[in-house]
């Protein structure tokens, strides 16, 4: 027979269970609530290079889908063939990013060839470091050896340039998508402060390291060496040549060779890392041998890198290691 106390105490039991049961089911609704999917990206913007591309991912967050045609570090902007699919992309675009400069003439004829054209948001007519001659209009037909005379157009290593296109990017998009106007705003100023970082990095290193030589192979990093200011101690002639694709004379390379010797050498060499002859070959090795550092600068995101803070502070913190090593 079961006895009052068992029944009450078998009934206690069960309805502490429903209940934990219960409890538990409700817990697990409020802290796993079914998703809503967020909006879909209103505004189309294309880049010349993942570069730029970051940049407007950046400003443009998720109202913004960001279409980079040179997206791998394979593929040589002054080389690159559009294809048809780079000509749909760009005219579905409201925006396109490029550098100018003639450094990616490909830019230029997409948005020629495409049937609405997108604003163009040009980094060499922001930067105010060109000549008219490397302007957007000027070297619209320019190839890479038609630059203007002593022109550097790698103007993504100058951060105040890259701020400069951030801006213009917040306010092209707030003009096309009202809406979110300050959604842009907002994430260019903590772009802006993010560059604000990459800079005192660079005020440090010219802090601890005025005056102090480097070479290169090509002068892609060339703002960033200024901005730290470092002295770049390779023969121009010698640099030029390689980013022209061309080899430098004997002469010329024994010149470069030369710094990272005698009693005040370079004390890195900032290596194109997508650039590789025999000189540049040779440039390293001898770098090497005389135990100095080398620091590998890219003109496009590494693979696996989608950040332009990112990408561009590893290579900051990269050099700033070698330089203190000596």
């Amino acid at each position: 027979m079961v006895s009052y106390m068992d029944f009450s105490r078998a009934a206690l039991v069960s309805g502490l269970a429903l209940a934990l049961a219960t409890a538990g089911c409700g817990s697990a609704d409020q802290a796993t609530p079914a998703a809503t999917p967020g909006p879909a990206p209103t505004v189309s913007v294309v880049a010349s290079t993942d570069v730029y591309g970051a940049v407007a991912s950046a400003v443009g967050g998720s109202h913004v889908k960001v279409t980079s045609v040179i997206h791998t570090p394979d593929a040589d902007p002054h080389e690159y063939e559009n294809t048809p699919a780079d000509v749909v992309a760009v005219g579905e675009s409201k925006v396109l990013v490029t550098n100018g400069g003639g450094y990616d003439g490909f830019a230029d004829k997409l948005a020629e060839a495409a049937g609405r054209k997108p604003v163009v948001i040009n980094a060499v007519a922001l930067s105010g470091l060109a000549p008219a001659e490397a302007t957007h209009e000027g070297a619209r037909e320019a190839s890479h050896e038609e630059h203007a005379e002593g022109f550097n157009e790698h103007v993504w290593y100058h951060l105040p340039t890259v701020a400069k296109v951030a801006d213009a990017l917040a306010g092209e998009l707030a003009k096309v998508d009202p809406p979110n106007a300050g959604a842009y705003q907002a994430n260019a100023a903590a772009f802006r402060g993010k560059l604000d970082g990459l800079t005192a990095k660079l005020n440090a290193i010219k802090a601890a390291h005025q005056g102090a030589k480097v070479a290169v192979t090509e002068p892609v990093a060339g703002y960033l060496i200024d901005a730290a200011g470092l002295t770049n101690v390779t023969p121009a002639e010698f640099s030029e040549a390689i980013e022209e694709g061309n080899d430098p004379p004997a002469a010329v390379l024994n010149q470069a060779l030369e710094v990272f010797q005698g009693a005040d050498p370079a004390r890195a060499l900032l290596l194109n890392a997508q650039t590789e002859s025999a000189a540049t070959k040779q440039v390293e090795d001898a770098a090497g041998k005389a135990g100095v550092p080398v620091v590998k600068v890219t003109e496009t995101l590494p693979a696996g890198i989608v950040d332009y803070v990112q990408w561009m502070g590893g290579q900051i913190d990269q050099l700033a290691g070698a330089l203190d090593r000596k």
